[in-house]
């Protein structure tokens, strides 16, 4: 009977976290990794068994954002060239990296993204048109390489780098730039993360049924509300996610 309890929680928590996460572009971490330490399971095996699931997010968004338009194959190719070997590196060194330290910067930092966006009130609001240079284009690669390498050794804020990125760097609106990064981070580059992790960690697989029902159905629950609410709403969204997915993690850090 507790084994069912346990899952019950963990179902509701990580729906809730996968819908947000899929409507502000990121921070799907922030409910469903505590969770698993809440519910007992060690540092490495929580976040090997969180990865694993969280492939599942970019499913559900993927199957409601194929139908909407929004993606271009040119700057879609552009992330995944730029972040795939940066995912690979952050995962086979994150059990040699100093944990605390970097819970802390990324903590503080993803504040930081979430306060930015609040001061820039049209920020993301409507596409900017723009024509980058090589020099910029490559520019944009290594800072996606560079959140590649995050997203593959951490668990939370990753998306939400990549989302502000493309809002910034690229010109996209909130709407597109959490498309890009629900697909490509949600289901790329956390495959790419979780399938090395799941090779040279453990992973609770039994545990995984449950996330991965939650993770698909919360994935798409909030591509549907991103399309359907627009970019304020995105917006606001995001800039929650930031301020709430950054405490977590200097908590974590403190603890």
């Amino acid at each position: 009977m507790e084994f069912w309890l346990e899952q019950l929680v963990l179902l509701l928590l990580s729906l809730v976290a996968n819908a947000f996460s899929a409507l502000a572009g990121g921070g799907a971490g922030l409910l469903q990794f505590p969770a698993l330490l809440w519910l007992g399971l060690p540092f490495a095996v929580a976040l090997a068994t969180h990865k694993v699931a969280s492939v599942a997010l970019g499913i559900g968004a993927t199957l409601r954002y194929m139908q909407s338009g929004l993606l271009s194959w040119r700057l879609s190719l552009l992330i995944l060239a730029a972040g795939l070997p940066g995912v690979w590196l952050g995962a086979i060194s994150v059990l040699a990296l100093p944990e605390q330290a970097l819970l802390i910067a990324l903590g503080l930092l993803t504040m930081a993204m979430g306060l930015y966006s609040m001061k820039q009130a049209s920020l993301g609001l409507e596409q900017r048109q723009m024509l980058p240079s090589r020099l910029q284009m490559g520019l944009g690669a290594l800072v996606l390489a560079l959140i590649g390498v995050l997203n593959g050794s951490l668990t939370s804020g990753t998306g939400l780098f990549v989302t502000l990125w493309l809002v910034r760097w690229y010109g996209l609106d909130y709407k597109q730039a959490v498309a890009y990064t629900l697909v490509l981070v949600g289901f790329f580059w956390n495959g790419l993360g979780g399938l090395t992790l799941a090779l040279v960690g453990e992973v609770r697989w039994d545990w995984l049924p449950t996330l991965l029902i939650a993770s698909v159905v919360g994935g798409y629950l909030g591509a549907h509300w991103a399309l359907l609410k627009g970019n304020l709403w995105v917006k606001r969204a995001f800039e929650w996610v930031t301020l709430l997915t950054g405490a977590s993690l200097l908590i974590r850090a403190a603890f």
